[in-house]
């Protein structure tokens, strides 16, 4: 079993409309709304990846109900409401327009020592762990360098996909794997992150301060794996239109499935998130992949060994 954390779930809504211009009336083609929340998304992937997934964190209790109709979740109840995320889908050219709301503060007063105690449990049956998303109010930055900290003292290997202080903070927990973009790399580390060199160099001191990994996700120009023992960058082999919303997520959920099943390879494990990335951007809601799209690009996909001193 994989485990995610989502601790600001969101139901996800996405218009499809042809095309998008500010400041007029649009006929909207299509509406859809689910559940979602990154971590939410990263455990539908793998299920999609054929592994069995768990998703935890916070909720409220209708959240929770919808979310137990398509996936094995155990929440703890402690917002009073969960927040929207609305994308703006053009089928004119697949541009996709996203805005996100903040989400409810949490009212529980014991609700962050519930969800420690809950996820320590179920670590005990999982071969994973997955941290993933923004902090609804009242939640410390530190809450997911402390989750990861008790994966990777249990043996469970962790990847923190957070921003800001609580990126900085689980830098701090060694062993953990981080999936930052370029913006969220420079910020941490104050550095430069436009180019593969420069990517490597932002990376290093990272990696002596005890991270395992560090793959930093760079949009269409592919992503960057830098860990102690090498480097290596990789692309789409062909360009991919639609909705990138969750293509981070399907990165991390082909990241963690190659992690649970044993020591990577870690080029055969870049490949994939490639391609299950490109394969999640095809679909327009985040959350699902086009297997098709996943096996027919996994193979076309060049690994290039960065080997730079």
């Amino acid at each position: 079993m994989i485990l995610t954390v989502t601790l600001n779930p969101a139901y996800d809504m996405t218009y499809r409309v042809e095309r998008f211009d500010r400041g007029r009336e649009h006929r909207v083609l299509s509406v859809e709304q689910r559940i979602g929340g990154k971590g939410i998304n990263v455990s539908r992937v793998l299920n999609q990846l054929g592994k069995y997934s768990r998703a935890t964190g916070f909720a409220d209790h209708m959240f929770s109900a919808a979310a137990e109709l398509e996936l094995p979740v155990d929440f703890v109840h402690a917002l009073p409401w969960v927040r929207r995320t609305v994308v703006i889908s053009e089928s004119g050219d697949g541009t996709a327009t996203s805005l996100w709301e903040p989400g409810a503060r949490l009212n529980e007063p014991y609700a962050i020592d519930q969800l420690k105690v809950r996820v320590a449990g179920l670590l005990t049956d999982s071969g994973g762990m997955v941290v993933s998303g923004s902090l609804p109010g009242g939640v410390a930055d530190s809450v997911p360098a402390e989750l990861a900290r008790t994966a990777l003292e249990s043996g469970v290997p962790t990847i923190c996909d957070v921003d800001g202080r609580a990126l900085e903070l689980a830098a701090e927990v060694p062993g953990v794997v981080l999936m930052p973009n370029r913006d969220e790399l420079e910020r941490l580390t104050g550095c430069t992150a436009e180019s593969p060199a420069e990517v490597v160099a932002a990376a290093r001191p990272l990696l002596k301060a005890g991270v395992r990994a560090v793959i930093a996700t760079r949009g269409a120009e592919g992503m960057i794996v830098v860990t102690s023992t090498g480097a290596w960058s990789a692309a789409s082999p062909e360009p991919v239109a639609g909705n990138p919303t969750g293509a981070g997520d399907a990165a991390a959920a082909a990241v963690i499935a190659a992690l649970a099943d044993g020591e990577p390879d870690w080029p055969a494990v870049l490949a994939d998130a490639i391609a299950t990335s490109a394969a999640a951007v095809v679909i327009p809601v985040a959350g699902e992949i086009d297997r098709a799209v996943r096996t027919r690009l996994l193979p076309a996909i060049t690994v290039t060994d960065l080997n730079i001193a």
